[in-house]
C-alpha cells in the first residue's frame, strides 16, 4: 500500500503545469468517438478514470491510435476515429472503474443504442446513487436496471432504443446529470431541454460547440436539438484547475511564497476556487491566453496570512471537488470558515464531510460537522499524524497539502487512488517538499509513439 510522508516546508517557489482536465478528457473521448471522422486529442489526462472511458469508447467501436504517452501512466495524445453516432455493441460489460462522470455520461449515450449493455465500477462507484440519471433517461424511453447491492446503484443494465425528447427539471445541480440528458437528447428527433437549479460546470455545452453541435442557453435552461452529428475536430485539453487547487492553497497559505500554474483551464464555471482564496486574502493574478471555447491561462499566487470566509450557496456546485482542500486552507486561516449547502459531498468517492472532519480533527483542527457541511475555526497549529485517505484521491491530496504546514511528520496512507485524477502528483509533491525551484524538476517524461 503506497503512502505520502510529508513534513512542513518554509516556502514554495515554483512554476509548472498540472495534467489535463479530467472532466474535459472524459468528454473529449466520448464526443470524438461519436464524431464523423478522426480527431486529435492532446494533453488528455491519463488517469485511471479517463483511461476507463477511453477503453469504453474503444469497446463501443471507436478507433484509437496513441501518439504520445506519459511514462508509467498512459496516453496523453491520440487520434480517435469516431463512429458517426452509430456505436457497436460491446462484447462484455464496460468497466467504469471509480468514475461517476464516466458511468453517468456513458449511460446517456448507451440509452439511445439499439442493444443492451452493462456498466459496472469499483466498490466506491457501486455505492453512489444512479437514480438521478436513470429517472430522466427512462422518461426518454430507455430501460435501465440498477443491479447493485444498494438500491438504485450500479451495475447498470441499459436496454437502449429510440428515445423521445423531454423537458427535465433537475432536482439537484449536477453537471453529470445535465450532460447525460443532453447526450441522450442528441439521438432524439426533437428538442430536449434540461433546467438546472443552479449553474453547473458547462464543459459539455462548450465541447459540443467545438464539435459543431449547437446548444441553446436560456438562463439555467439548456436545450439541444437531436439529429446533429458531431463534426470531427482537434482538441487540446487544458490543465485541470481542480488539480491546480492543491498547489494554489499550499502557496496561498504560505506567506512569502510564489507559485505559477501554467496552461490551466479557466472556464468561469470552475474558477470559484480562485474567488474563495481571494476572499480569504490570497494575492492571485490570472492571465488568460486563450478565450475561445475553453479559456486557458496562467495563475500566479503570492502567499499571505489567510482569513476565514463563508462559501456562497451558488458557489458550491462549481467547487464541490475543491472543498476538501479549501477545508485545509480554512484550518490554516485566522477566523471561521463556513461551508454549508454541500450535502452532495456525502455521496462522492467517500462521504467527504465525514472524512475531512475526521482527518482535520486528528491533526488538531477545530471543526464542527453538519449534515450539509462544516464550520472550521482556523488558526490552531496542525500536528502531523497518520491519516487514511479512505481510497479517495481528493482526500489523499488535500491532506498531503495539510502535511506541508504541520509540525512533525504527516503520513497519508492508501494513496494509490490519486492516479484516478492526478498521475504524477507524488512527483510534484516531492519537488515541493524539497523546495525545488527549477521547472525541470516538475516536468513529467513522455514517450512519443508516432
Amino acid at each position: 500500500m503506497s503512502e505520502f510522508r510529508v513534513k512542513s516546508i518554509e516556502t514554495l517557489h515554483a512554476e509548472f503545469s498540472v495534467p489535463g482536465d479530467k472532466s474535459m478528457s472524459h468528454r473529449a473521448a466520448m464526443l470524438a468517438g461519436l464524431s464523423n471522422g478522426t480527431c486529435t486529442i492532446t494533453n488528455f489526462l491519463p488517469s485511471e478514470d479517463c483511461l476507463n472511458t477511453l477503453k469504453a469508447m474503444q469497446a463501443l467501436g471507436a478507433e484509437v491510435e496513441v501518439l504520445e504517452e506519459l511514462e508509467g501512466y498512459g496516453p496523453v495524445a491520440m487520434k480517435i476515429t469516431g463512429r458517426s453516432m452509430k456505436l457497436q455493441a460491446p462484447v462484455e460489460p464496460i468497466d467504469c472503474g471509480n468514475s461517476g462522470t464516466g458511468m453517468r455520461l456513458l449511460a446517456g449515450l448507451l440509452a439511445a443504442q439499439p442493444f443492451t449493455s452493462e456498466l459496472f465500477g469499483d466498490a466506491s462507484l457501486s455505492s453512489r446513487p444512479m437514480g438521478r440519471i436513470t429517472k430522466p433517461l427512462e422518461e426518454m424511453g430507455a430501460k435501465i436496471e440498477t443491479l447493485g447491492e444498494k438500491p438504485g446503484c450500479a451495475p447498470l443494465r441499459i436496454t437502449g432504443g429510440k428515445l423521445t425528447p423531454i423537458r427535465y427539471e433537475m432536482p439537484m445541480a449536477s453537471a453529470q446529470v445535465k450532460s447525460a440528458v443532453l447526450l441522450a437528447g442528441l439521438f432524439t428527433e426533437g428538442r430536449t431541454t434540461v433546467t438546472q437549479p443552479a449553474e453547473t460546470r458547462d464543459h459539455t455545452e462548450r465541447m459540443l460547440e467545438s464539435f459543431r453541435v449547437r446548444t441553446i442557453r436560456d438562463g439555467n435552461a439548456i436545450t439541444i436539438y437531436g439529429d446533429q452529428m458531431p463534426e470531427a475536430c482537434d482538441f487540446v485539453v487544458p490543465g485541470d484547475i481542480s488539480s491546480a487547487a492543491f498547489w494554489l492553497v499550499a502557496a496561498a497559505a504560505m506567506p512569502g511564497s510564489r507559485l505559477m500554474i501554467k496552461n490551466v483551464g479557466l472556464n468561469p464555471t470552475r474558477t470559484a476556487i480562485i474567488n474563495v482564496l481571494v476572499r480569504m486574502g490570497a494575492h492571485i493574478i490570472v492571465a488568460e491566453h486563450q478565450t475561445e471555447g475553453e479559456a486557458i491561462g496562467n495563475i500566479e499566487v503570492h502567499g499571505a496570512q489567510l482569513k476565514g470566509t463563508s462559501l456562497l450557496p451558488e458557489e458550491i456546485p462549481n467547487l464541490i471537488d475543491e472543498i476538501p482542500v479549501i477545508a485545509v486552507a480554512a484550518a490554516l486561516a485566522e477566523g471561521t470558515t463556513s461551508i454549508r449547502n454541500a450535502r452532495e459531498l456525502r455521496v462522492k468517492e467517500t462521504d467527504r464531510i465525514a472524512t475531512v472532519v475526521e482527518n482535520l480533527r486528528l491533526m488538531g483542527g477545530d471543526i464542527t460537522e453538519f449534515e450539509d457541511g462544516m464550520e472550521i475555526h482556523g488558526g490552531k497549529p496542525l500536528i502531523g499524524t497518520t491519516l487514511d485517505s479512505y481510497g479517495d484521491h481528493r482526500i489523499a491530496m488535500a491532506f498531503a497539502i495539510a502535511g506541508l504546514f504541520a509540525a512533525g511528520e504527516t503520513v497519508v496512507k492508501n494513496t494509490e487512488c490519486v492516479n484516478t485524477s492526478y498521475p504524477g502528483f507524488s512527483k510534484h509533491l516531492d519537488a515541493v517538499r524539497h523546495e525545488r525551484t527549477n521547472p525541470a524538476d516538475y516536468e513529467q517524461k513522455t514517450l512519443v509513439r508516432a
